[in-house]
């Protein structure tokens, strides 16, 4: 790499969620601690999920020992975002500059096109990361859409992102792409015919004698068959069982053999990054929200052993948690605490209980309880017959061992978690705490620690758009290893 390409690469993120991506390629870094990638475009359209982009930009916009005290003070609800962005408004003014909140294919292309053109100017090796959906199609400029109904095809909105996903690529052409998706688009099928080939096949770029413009490749094989785009995130040090398709796209002038991630020995479980999070009871819904309440529907349980009521009966008062609350401790695991951890920071934001009817607590006590004692979830089969839910699937369920029979799913503290994704917006029942003694489900800062954002990271909305957007991220500390890769290929250049 010339003297003139050392500084920051940018980096256009493309439907970035929260910015998990993002996060993780921030982290990257040389050895004296200058930061490699610059986030020099963020594109959403979720608008909460812009905000959180907006705030992280804006933190972004400090040196790591030069992060102003407002911003904890904001995180610890002392001060409001408004007060916080008026202090610095300069910071502010750049971070709104490097969002862009908009539906891609329902925007004008010379728009865009402007905008990337001014983030990346003459700069030639750039990187593009996002995740377009892909489920619903085969590819732009084939013959066989002509034989696709519209109704199928064209009227399916996540064609249009697709179709602008290998657009920006095809005119701005990075040196280097990310492409992340669900593993169900290995197995998606358009017209009977499998879509995953196709998109590799689309992805490659052909230029006007038909050659591809970009090699493809896997983070973590040499090989390129389907199967070896599939990242386990659990091998890689995060707390969570999340399979997602990830393909690095290098354009064809740049010849560099990209490296693979590496494997750890041990893998990272739920209560090694979540075990130092205050003890919490869950909201109750329907009754007298208070802990006298909650303490009286746990005792009246006789599946419980005695000596787990006996330790809630003399628990000390058990809250909900609140906006910001101090640690526990600092147990977390080790290896992770510069990661997870600021030193501005005695404890997280947003480790707060959501509510639950007085039935499905019962029945999240049940599963604890069980889950600690045989090391395994419970299946519907498991649960006492008074406990079951009233709905006309569980017996068929039960008797056909379909996927309704993991209904309520516990959390195991000493195994990677299950993925956290959007779903976990609309129940906990797949989400539920290993502890018996808070029968609950996750908060939002147990679920982000679980994606492995760090405490300093500040979800902006509601609870519920809260896990939205947790649940629809990329975990930042995989995207760290993925840009470590990706930094590598741009030494090369």
């Amino acid at each position: 790499m010339t003297k003139k390409q050392l500084g920051k690469i940018p980096v256009i993120d493309l439907f970035a969620g929260p910015g998990g991506l993002g996060e993780g390629f921030s982290a990257v870094t040389k050895n004296n601690g200058q930061q490699v990638f610059d986030i020099a475009l963020s594109v959403e359209n979720n608008p909460m999920a812009c905000q959180t982009l907006l705030l992280r930009k804006f933190f972004r916009c400090f040196s790591k020992d030069k992060i102003p005290q407002e911003y904890y003070n904001y995180i610890k609800g002392k001060i409001t975002k408004e007060s916080l962005y008026a202090l610095y408004p300069n910071e502010y003014n750049k971070a709104q500059k490097e969002i862009l909140q908009v539906t891609l294919g329902n925007t004008s292309n010379e728009e865009l096109d402007a905008i990337i053109k001014s983030k990346i100017g003459d700069n030639k090796n750039w990187l593009l990361i996002g995740g377009p959906p892909c489920q619903a199609y085969s590819l732009v400029g084939r013959s066989v859409i002509k034989k696709i109904k519209k109704d199928n095809f064209e009227k399916d909105p996540r064609h249009l992102l697709y179709r602008e996903y290998l657009r920006i690529i095809s005119v701005h052409k990075p040196a280097v792409f990310v492409m992340e998706n669900v593993v169900g688009i290995l197995s998606s099928k358009l017209n009977g015919e499998l879509i995953f080939p196709k998109i590799l096949n689309d992805l490659s770029i052909k230029d006007k004698k038909n050659k591809a413009t970009y090699k493809l490749y896997s983070f973590v094989s040499k090989n390129n068959e389907p199967k070896d785009f599939v990242v386990e995130a659990e091998q890689y040090g995060i707390p969570q069982k999340r399979h997602r398709v990830l393909i690095l796209g290098i354009r064809s002038d740049i010849n560099v053999e990209p490296s693979v991630l590496e494997k750890r020995s041990k893998k990272i479980t739920v209560g090694d990054v979540i075990s130092d999070l205050p003890k919490l009871r869950s909201g109750l819904s329907k009754d007298t929200d208070n802990y006298k309440t909650w303490k009286q529907i746990l005792l009246r349980q006789r599946f419980a052993p005695n000596e787990l009521l006996d330790d809630i009966k003399n628990t000390q008062k058990q809250e909900i948690g609140s906006a910001y609350i101090k640690r526990n401790s600092d147990d977390i695991i080790a290896e992770l605490k510069s990661w997870y951890y600021d030193s501005n920071l005695d404890g997280v934001s947003d480790h707060v209980s959501r509510k639950h009817i007085a039935a499905d607590i019962i029945r999240y006590f049940f599963a604890s309880i069980f889950a600690q004692k045989n090391k395994i979830s419970p299946r519907l089969k498991d649960f006492p017959k008074n406990l079951l839910p009233k709905h006309k699937n569980v017996q068929n369920a039960i008797l056909s061992n379909s996927v309704f029979n993991d209904r309520f799913k516990v959390q195991l503290k000493d195994e990677p978690s299950s993925t956290i994704t959007s779903h976990i917006s609309k129940d906990g029942h797949y989400f539920i705490h290993y502890d018996p003694t808070q029968a609950r489900s996750l908060t939002p800062r147990e679920a982000a620690r679980l994606q492995t954002f760090p405490d300093n990271f500040k979800f902006e909305g509601n609870k519920t758009e809260q896990y939205h957007q947790i649940g629809n991220a990329v975990p930042p500390l995989l995207a760290k290893q993925l840009g470590e890769i990706v930094w590598d290929i741009f030494k090369k250049i």
